[in-house]
């Protein structure tokens, strides 16, 4: 099913994440936590795509996968910083072989110490979007950043660029993860008045880990809340007090959104089926199948 259509309906949606493994030797233990993400009926689950090899062999596998075996719409991203533009075709054939309907497509990372963009390569998403057009009758979707994306010195700036990437073919856009929900309502404001009108779907990140949050923050610019940082101050050094401080967190911002008429609403879950569970089980009432 493409995701356009299930956007469509009024009812709240939940939909996570997974990533593959780093080596064949994972592979097993992460179809395991895909499984019981999948046995929690979500709206969808999304694959991640690691660039130049590694983890991104297996995006087009375990998103067959989600598809075909768990019965859930599957979402596969796609990231072409790294890779020509004949090695993103052919994971763009292999998707449309599987009746993958779905991708997310990404520039992703720039490497570093590299020349950018390399010959063959693409420069920007949207190259990417426009190509995915051209190649199959696939649901695309795209990234948004609330706080307005690292490389962006201003917002409007960011803003315009969105705008065009959505103008080359994009159904829908999932934002990066974000701690205020004020932050969202701001951005959706911006974005409806350039024009974006394509479904944003909030991406909410469940912080289970103190440390590993901090170095998301560099990479990403997402700005902590005192009331969230407070969180971190107290119980960052205690996993299991992190992990459901966390889900509590998450939790509040999800049912904000969708009592503010946001029904969508995706889960960067990483992998841990205890945590999209939690969520799940918090939401039963909220979220009924």
């Amino acid at each position: 099913m493409k995701i356009r259509d299930i956007l469509k309906t009024e009812t709240p949606h939940i939909s996570f994440e997974v990533f593959p493994p780093k080596t064949d030797a994972g592979f097993n233990g992460v179809m395991s936590a895909t499984e019981q993400i999948a046995a929690l009926h979500p709206s969808y689950i999304s694959v991640t795509y690691g660039a130049g090899g590694g983890t991104s062999k297996n995006t087009v596998e375990i998103a067959s996968r989600i598809r075909d075996d768990m019965g859930v719409t599957s979402l596969a991203h796609l990231t072409c910083v790294s890779s020509t533009k004949d090695t993103v075709h052919h994971v763009i054939d292999q998707l449309k072989e599987k009746g993958i309907e779905n991708i997310l497509a990404l520039r992703g990372d720039i490497p570093k110490d590299t020349d950018f963009p390399l010959p063959d390569h693409y420069h920007y998403a949207s190259e990417l979007i426009e190509d995915i057009k051209t190649r199959g009758d696939f649901c695309i979707g795209a990234a948004c950043y609330p706080e307005g994306h690292v490389e962006s010195e201003y917002k409007k700036d960011d803003i315009r660029n969105l705008k065009h990437k959505v103008d080359c073919g994009v159904d829908f856009l999932t934002t990066q993860m974000f701690f205020d929900n004020n932050i969202l309502y701001n951005f959706l404001y911006r974005i409806r008045e350039k024009g974006i009108t394509v479904p944003v779907i909030p991406g909410i990140m469940p912080v289970t880990n103190g440390k590993q949050m901090k170095r998301i923050c560099e990479l990403s610019g997402t700005i902590l809340p005192e009331r969230f940082r407070a969180i971190l101050d107290r119980f960052g050094e205690d996993p299991q007090a992190m992990q459901q401080a966390g889900i509590a967190y998450a939790t509040d911002q999800i049912i904000d959104l969708i009592a503010n008429g946001i029904n969508n609403v995706h889960i960067y879950s990483m992998n841990k089926p205890e945590v999209a569970r939690a969520i799940m089980a918090n939401l039963s009432e909220i979220v009924k199948g």
